[in-house]
């Protein structure tokens, strides 16, 4: 008769140890207390009450309903990093990098850059076909200053703004914002050429607006803000008043049709349906600038014989 280890024969008359689930090759006295199959040590984690196996803390976790926010975005840990504003940042940064490296200067960036001169909004040139001025011109900045701010505005606002609306419904938002500042640059600035985040940016302050509304909190401070920089877009020379007002309207609009829409149209009570509705009512808020510049495209090559 032997004297059995892990691994070794058992006394006679003593049946086998039982075997972890996962480790077949490692006999356990223990078990799991949530589905009572054998696990070894390395297979159990400490539960409120006992130990369960790794399989299922896993299915515990996926049953747990995940906490949302008023915009129906996941609140986890991990999507509390505004990665889509960094990237943005990042776009905006490059770009400018490019620019200043093909004119050589950071100042004057945009005398020298064909970049600059193929993206910059000129709506005569939107008229000739190229589309890219519409959204690329949100990418572009006239010098160093000018870039500086606009990152600065978008790093303050971004991230809060990203971390309610979600990561992809934030996206939706900054775009929507840039392009109703196109929109209306098409339509009041014919022969202006703009450039800058400035559109998206104020998209943003109209966002944070609307979802301090929805939240039942005071926009005042947003609304302060807004109101002195469109201020400033009026007695400064040089500054896009329409790109701007066109995106802060394009912004809001956007962020009230997710907030908004699904309690107005009768799916607040339906998480899934209301996302869904949020998601038309912003892809209809979205077709709104670009219908906008279809037209006035149009109608600017009738009346330049094109």
């Amino acid at each position: 008769m032997t004297n059995p280890g892990w691994g070794g024969a058992a006394n006679e008359g003593t049946p086998p140890q039982p075997r972890c689930v996962r480790h077949p090759d490692r006999p356990t006295a223990l078990s799991c207390n949530r589905c009572g199959r054998p696990a070894c040590p390395e297979c159990l984690r400490e539960a409120a009450v006992g130990y369960q196996c790794v399989d299922c803390v896993a299915a515990g976790q996926r049953d747990v309903r995940q906490v949302r926010n008023v915009a129906g975005a996941v609140t986890t840990q991990q999507r509390a990093m505004p990665l889509v504003t960094y990237i943005l940042m990042a776009a905006n940064v490059g770009i400018f990098l490019i620019t200043a490296a093909q004119s050589r200067s950071i100042m004057q960036n945009q005398a020298g850059s064909t970049l600059f001169a193929d993206w910059a909004l000129f709506p005569p040139a939107v008229v000739d076909g190229q589309l890219v001025r519409v959204i690329g011109s949100g990418f572009l900045h006239f010098g160093l200053i000018h870039l500086a701010v606009n990152m600065f505005a978008l790093w303050i606002i971004g991230r809060d703004t990203e971390l309610v609306l979600g990561r992809a419904r934030y996206a939706c938002v900054y775009f929507a914002s840039i392009l109703g500042g196109s929109a209306a640059v098409m339509l009041f600035q014919l022969h202006a050429v703009t450039a800058g985040a400035s559109g998206a940016v104020f998209g943003l302050m109209g966002a944070q607006a609307v979802i301090l509304l929805r939240l039942r909190r005071s926009p005042a401070p947003v609304i302060s803000v807004i109101a002195i920089n469109v201020i400033i877009s009026i007695t400064i020379p040089g500054i896009s008043l329409w790109g701007h007002l066109g995106g802060l309207v394009a912004g809001a609009a956007a962020t009230a049709a997710v907030l908004y829409a699904p309690q107005l149209l009768g799916a607040g009570n339906n998480r899934e349906k209301a996302v869904t509705v949020g998601w038309v009512c912003l892809g209809a808020v979205v077709l709104v600038p670009l219908a906008v510049i279809a037209v006035r495209t149009l109608q600017l090559r009738a009346s330049f014989g094109y």
